[in-house]
């Protein structure tokens, strides 16, 4: 017993020795700490990269396009100082730009609240079936996945008016005339809307996400009180998704006056003599790399800005009102 009661006392020795040894570490690390400086050129080492990207890449060039808007300058000779002359020959002189700038306030318009519809009946079909769901978001979001230059020949050939599959099934419905989609001026537009719906997955996720984050306790409730099926879309699910469809929203109007890349290879595969799929990115890319006009490019640059930060700021001033957010407005 004594031995034992030896071997105790020694391991409380013990264990006040380690406590009173880390007791002396934390004080002398908390000491440390609070002496420890900012190390700032380290933290300023580790962002550089990024620094030195958005001033090379972003901050420079928009400055420079800002100047050369003021100018005359083709890529070889020097840039020439010509004032507003871009700008005056931008709104008086050049019938191209109100026909681009018509053609895409026409495509933002219909193409946007389509989408947001589209997308919004798709996640929402897509929240039904039990059996073989991902199968059926992995079949609806691959669209999405396919590049823009392959979709967009794809189409141009489906909707071909002489040889496409498109019209022969029309036809063989028994319709005579046909529509002749990217040839007509008049039908072209809605080809590349429909080009835009059958690629609607990446926004299509989005609402699903948020139809899914709906709480089944409110439809519950609803149920309770006598709701149907439309009631319950239209006073539950609707403004709950509402931040969604703000978020579309924008994200649609900065995208869509940014169109081209479906605009540009649709209508070099059928000759758009009528400029139907003219858009304002186009003009901007024939005026850079075609006329070689970059100062006159740069000013449509800015006009673009412009035209795309009015609407970004009305809708953020009118969300207010129709856009509920479970814990308040984030735009006070």
């Amino acid at each position: 017993i004594k031995s034992w009661l030896e071997i105790a006392n020694s391991r409380m020795a013990l264990t006040q020795q380690n406590l009173a040894t880390h007791n002396s570490g934390d004080a002398s690390s908390v000491a440390r700490v609070k002496t420890l400086k900012t190390p700032w050129i380290f933290i300023g080492f580790c962002m550089s990269p990024w620094i030195l990207g958005f001033l090379f890449f972003t901050a420079y060039p928009m400055l420079a396009s800002f100047y050369q808007s003021f100018t005359k300058f083709n890529l070889i000779e020097t840039p020439k100082w010509i004032g507003f002359d871009n700008y005056y020959r931008m709104f008086k002189e050049d019938p191209d730009f109100w026909q681009a700038l018509k053609n895409t306030i026409w495509i933002s318009a219909v193409s946007i609240p389509l989408r947001i519809a589209f997308a919004l009946f798709t996640a929402w079909i897509l929240t039904k079936p039990q059996r073989g769901r991902n199968i059926y978001r992995t079949f609806f979001f691959i669209p999405a996945m396919v590049p823009t230059v392959a979709a967009s020949m794809a189409f141009t050939y489906i909707f071909n008016p002489a040889i496409g599959p498109i019209n022969r099934f029309l036809e063989f419905l028994g319709m005579k005339n046909p529509p002749m989609w990217f040839v007509d001026p008049k039908w072209s537009k809605w080809g590349l809307i429909l080009l835009g719906l059958w690629g609607i997955g990446d926004t299509m996720i989005i609402y699903l996400a948020g139809l899914l984050d709906v709480p089944k306790s409110l439809y519950e409730a609803a149920s309770l009180e006598g709701a149907n099926a439309w009631q319950q879309f239209r006073y539950v699910t609707l403004p709950l998704m509402t931040p969604v469809i703000f978020f579309s929203a924008v994200t649609g109007v900065i995208g869509s006056f940014q169109y081209f890349t479906q605009a540009y290879v649709a209508a070099g595969q059928v000759n758009d003599y009528s400029h139907s799929m003219y858009f304002y990115a186009t003009h901007i890319y024939y005026s850079a790399f075609r006329a070689y006009e970059m100062g006159y490019a740069s000013a449509l640059a800015w006009v673009l800005l412009v035209i795309t930060l009015i609407c970004t700021l009305i809708m953020l001033r009118t969300q207010k009102r129709w856009v509920h957010y479970p814990n308040g407005s984030l735009f006070k």
